[in-house]
C-alpha cells in the first residue's frame, strides 16, 4: 500500500511539473521559429541580389503569419512579421507591394502597442522606412512627418544603431536636409554592429559609406 501511496505521488507529481513546463517549452518553441525565421532573413538579404529574393521572401511571409496567428500576443514574432514583409514589398510593385507594406505596418504598430521598445527600435526602424517609402494619400498612408517621429523614436532607444541612422540619413536626404544626413551616415559607418544582425548590419554600413562619400 505504502509503495502504491508513493508511486501514485511520484507519477502525480511528473504530471504536475510536466503541465507546468508546458508554456515555458511552447514559449521556446515559438522564440526558435522566430531564430529560424531570422537567419533565413538574414541569408536572403545579404546573399541575394535584388530582384532575386521574392520566392523566399514570399515563403517566409507566409511562416511569419502563421507564427503570429499562433501566438497573436507575443511582440517578436510580430515585429519580424513586419520586417519580412517590409523587405518583400521592396522586391514587389505597383499593388502588390502597397499590400505587403501595409501588412508590415499593421504588424509593427500592433507590436510596439505590445512592446513600447519595439525590439530594441527595430520595429521603429522599419516603421519610418515603411511611412518614408510607402506614396501619400489617398493612394497609400506615406507620412514624413510620422516618418520623423518613428525615426526618432528608434534613435531615443538606440542612437549608435547602424540601421537607425542609415535609414533616417535616407529619410533626411530626401528631406533634402543634406548636413543632417551625412551626420547620421557618419554615425551609421561608425556604428556597432548587433551580435545577431552581424551580417545585414554590415552590408548597411557599406552602403552608409557610399552614402556619405556621395553626399
Amino acid at each position: 500500500m505504502f509503495r502504491r501511496r508513493l508511486l501514485n505521488t511520484a507519477m502525480g507529481l511528473s504530471l504536475s511539473l510536466g503541465l507546468a513546463a508546458l508554456p515555458l517549452a511552447a514559449a521556446h518553441a515559438w522564440e526558435a521559429r522566430v531564430e529560424g525565421m531570422k537567419s533565413h532573413w538574414e541569408r536572403l538579404i545579404t546573399e541575394q541580389a535584388e530582384g532575386q529574393r521574392s520566392s523566399g521572401l514570399r515563403s517566409l511571409a507566409g511562416q511569419a503569419e502563421r507564427l503570429v496567428a499562433d501566438h497573436p500576443d507575443e511582440a517578436m514574432p510580430l515585429v519580424w512579421q513586419g520586417i519580412i514583409e517590409a523587405s518583400y514589398a521592396r522586391e514587389r510593385s505597383g499593388l502588390g507591394a502597397l499590400s505587403s507594406a501595409r501588412s508590415a505596418r499593421d504588424a509593427l504598430e500592433r507590436a510596439v502597442e505590445l512592446d513600447p521598445d519595439g525590439a530594441a527600435g527595430s520595429a521603429y526602424v522599419t516603421l519610418g522606412a515603411l511611412y518614408d517609402r510607402a506614396p501619400g494619400r489617398p493612394v497609400g498612408f506615406g507620412n514624413s512627418e510620422t516618418a520623423e517621429r518613428m525615426f526618432q523614436r528608434a534613435l531615443s532607444i538606440r542612437p549608435d544603431g547602424i540601421d537607425v541612422n542609415f535609414y533616417y540619413a535616407a529619410f533626411l536626404e530626401d528631406e533634402g536636409r543634406i548636413e543632417e544626413a551625412r551626420e547620421h551616415a557618419r554615425r551609421a559607418v561608425e556604428g556597432e554592429a548587433r551580435p545577431d544582425r552581424t551580417a545585414s548590419d554590415e552590408a548597411l554600413r557599406e552602403e552608409a559609406r557610399e552614402l556619405f562619400e556621395r553626399l
